[in-house]
């Protein structure tokens, strides 16, 4: 009797081990699957689809941050397109330089009025001159705040007879705005001003 006893509380204390082992392991891998199920989740929301010409683009959402380098050129570099790329239409010009002035404060302005008021692109339209903008390096240093820039780019001034080619030194600040449908990158150029603006080459058209 005692015997069988001893018997039944051995294999209760067993049943209790192997109960307490298949809850301790059914929990761990619940737990498994909540962690996995809340990363997959987090990598979804990070992941957006962008429509461009009829087609679904994959694209994925970051800090700021981690793109701060990287809209700062981007900025810059759309800033001077704008504000220098110019065909012989007063509409094309006023459309690019509207745009330009988004995304800088009223040294770009002033710029734009000093032009304005010396018959600059009056004399683009008669004399039926286009201008073409193309970066060639962008500096930007993140280390402080508002944030230092130099451009450097190349100008082509295409004229009935000639092309002439300019270097554009220019620089000034960024500081953080807000983002916009005519400022996507939310940044806004201070204190711009042209380090250099000169000649390098002049050829003849055939």
């Amino acid at each position: 009797m005692f015997r069988t006893t001893k018997n039944i509380d051995t294999a209760f204390k067993q049943v209790r081990l192997f109960s307490l082992g298949v809850i301790t392991l059914c929990l761990i891998l619940t737990l498994f699957i909540a962690h996995k199920s809340y990363q997959l989740a987090t990598q979804s929301q990070q992941k957006i689809f962008i429509l461009a010409n009829g087609k679904a683009l994959e694209a994925y959402s970051a800090d700021r941050k981690d793109n701060v380098p990287v809209e700062a050129r981007d900025h810059v570099k759309m800033f001077h397109h704008y504000f220098f790329t110019m065909d012989p239409d007063d509409k094309v010009i006023n459309s690019n330089i509207i745009k330009a002035l988004y995304l800088a404060d009223g040294t770009a302005k002033q710029q734009y009025d000093n032009l304005k008021e010396n018959g600059y692109y009056t004399n683009l339209i008669s004399g039926n001159i286009s201008q073409e903008m193309q970066a060639d390096s962008i500096i930007i240093n993140t280390n402080s705040y508002p944030y230092y820039f130099r451009y450097k780019g190349v100008q082509r001034i295409i004229r009935p007879t000639t092309i002439v080619t300019r270097s554009l030194v220019t620089e000034g600040y960024l500081r953080n705005v807000s983002r916009s449908d005519n400022n996507a990158h939310g940044f806004l150029i201070e204190r711009w001003k042209t380090l250099e603006n000169t000649d390098i080459n002049i050829e003849n058209r055939q």
